[in-house]
């Protein structure tokens, strides 16, 4: 049985905690939302601390009894949608409003300072890198301020074959939709998506983690103070199986799925394709034969795969060096940058799906391949109070050679997405760079990339002979850090998600429909010809 909940602001208007004073002596507590309510439920759900393992969140976790009122609510929305272009075109604007009032509040520094401590507690990782999930986002809803929500519903026209026809084409919601996202980016994956999702005309229902929920939840509040209809979303919190039961009952028309390829492949047979997927990210940087700004590159390096501990789905996984490279001081820079990372100040931190023993095997596994060496890393962290359901290891990279790389008994386990601060990194000779491309080739996810290099042949080469959908290039070329200003998703996939651009929102969250006017007249001659 549901308890509707009415909670005493904190210091700012929306909130319902204070982010510095979650502990377990003061647990926070997540609530449902459900058609315009905020509830509770029968079975809360504790969420360890990840810093010492203090039961610091309860989460009123919804079980497989307690979903009705949310297939009710889905159900409520038809196929055509909340708004379309033909139907209650006003909320394309009353949404550049929510946008334009939202961009503003998470501009004033402390409502910015807020979310980020608030993502820092529930998914550690420096005060700039949770700041920066709190800028993307900002950026994002300013955007969509005005009329950008409803050029994302722009049309088109093309002349018929007589007078009075005419074909148009139109942006169309799917109606009831469903948006799940994972742990690392609490903030800006499903803000983004769901935005996306309202903007089209849909009607969602966001799953976040639980460990990292209470981001969103506090986000939606701040979003009902900007002119959000507390009916326009629901807000689950379940576990796994439970969520799979709703999706299954409430048969939404698009569901989004953000995380774990196990997961997504379950989900697009469970729901018969009506799925846009961004799942796992094993991604790859190649080092080009020219070597400039030694120290930038090796910084870069570091950021792509350490920052957040490891924990972004474009974490920089397999660095390829030319051999010119291989010559360079760039590994003992890159062990100097990662040796920098403490715990003090969560540059590096709990991982929070990989245990430390199961990345500690992972190192072991890959140091049984001849000509393997541990570079840096690869012992636990020390002096800490991380509990033992989550990982907490020190920043770890392993060399492996190409050539063994590339054996079959060899490369499922070299390509395994380890999510933490763990790389692999190889090298390669001129003649070898056809054998890297075809390890890229090889691999599953395609996600984001890096070719690091100034040389337009060596460019163009590895560009047209690779697929990964977010792919940077150029001597400043990252795996990592995508702003809101440019496309971030998956290629090679039907299934692929893209987010935060107006091409993404379009594709994931709406499908083309097509009206042709044929108004006439008919012509005065016209009569009844023969059957055909």
């Amino acid at each position: 049985m549901f308890t509707i909940y009415s909670r005493c602001a904190h210091s700012l208007s929306f909130a319902t905690v204070e982010a510095e004073e979650i502990s377990g002596s003061r647990p926070a507590e997540v609530l449902n939302l459900v058609q315009g309510k905020w509830v509770g439920s029968s079975n809360w759900n504790t969420i360890a601390d990840p810093l010492n393992g203090d039961s610091f969140i309860k989460v009123a976790e919804v079980d497989e009894t307690g979903i009705q009122p949310f297939i009710k609510s889905l159900s409520s929305c038809p196929k055509h949608g909340v708004h379309n272009p033909f139907k209650a075109p006003e909320r394309y604007l009353m949404y550049g409003d929510i946008s334009t009032k939202a961009a503003h509040m998470l501009s004033l520094p402390k409502v910015s300072d807020f979310f980020t401590k608030l993502i820092q507690r529930v998914s550690p990782k420096s005060y700039q890198q949770a700041f920066g999930e709190v800028y993307v986002t900002q950026k994002f809803l300013e955007n969509f301020c005005g009329d950008q929500v409803r050029f994302l519903a722009r049309s088109f026209g093309v002349p018929g074959n007589h007078l009075g026809q005419q074909s148009h084409g139109f942006r169309w919601p799917y109606g009831p939709v469903a948006i799940i996202t994972p742990f690392n980016f609490p903030l800006e994956i499903p803000v983004l998506q769901l935005m996306g999702a309202l903007y089209m005309g849909n009607k969602p229902v966001l799953k976040v983690d639980s460990k990292v929920s209470i981001v969103m939840e506090q986000m939606l509040r701040l979003l009902h103070t900007c002119g959000l209809p507390a009916e326009d979303v629901d807000f689950i919190n379940s576990d796994g199986k439970t969520m799979n039961r709703l999706l299954l009952e409430a048969n939404p028309r698009m569901t989004l799925f953000t995380g774990s390829s196990r997961v997504a492949d379950k989900l697009a047979v469970d729901l018969k394709g009506r799925v846009k997927l961004e799942d796992a990210g094993f991604d790859w940087k190649i080092l080009g034969p020219d070597v400039h700004q030694e120290d930038y590159i090796a910084w870069v390096c570091d950021q792509d795969a350490y920052a957040c501990s490891g924990q972004k789905c474009s974490a920089q996984s397999l660095l390829f060096m030319h051999e010119n490279w291989s010559k360079t001081s760039l590994l003992s820079k890159l062990k100097d940058l990662a040796e920098r990372r403490k715990l003090e100040d969560l540059t590096i931190g709990p991982v929070l799906t990989c245990t430390t023993g199961m990345m500690l095997e992972h190192k072991n596994k890959l140091l049984e391949i001849p000509g393997s060496k541990l570079l840096f890393g690869g012992s636990p962290l020390e002096n800490h109070s991380i509990p033992p359901i989550y990982g907490a290891i020190k920043p770890t990279a392993v060399y492996v050679p190409l050539e063994e790389i590339m054996k079959d008994k060899n490369f499922d386990l070299v390509t395994k997405e380890i999510f933490g601060p763990f790389q692999v990194i190889t090298d390669y000779k001129n003649s070898q760079l056809s054998v890297v491309l075809d390890a890229v080739e090889r691999m599953h996810n395609h996600l984001t990339a890096a070719v690091v290099s100034n040389d337009p042949l060596f460019l163009q080469e590895v560009v047209g002979n690779s697929v990964n959908g977010t792919t940077y290039a150029g001597l400043r070329a990252r795996t990592t850090g995508a702003p809101q200003n440019h496309w971030f998703g998956p290629a090679g996939d039907a299934r692929g998600a893209g987010i935060g651009t107006p091409e993404a929102i379009k594709l994931v969250w709406s499908c083309h429909r097509e009206v042709i006017y044929d108004f006439g007249p008919v012509p005065k001659d016209w009569k009844t010809p023969q059957s055909t």
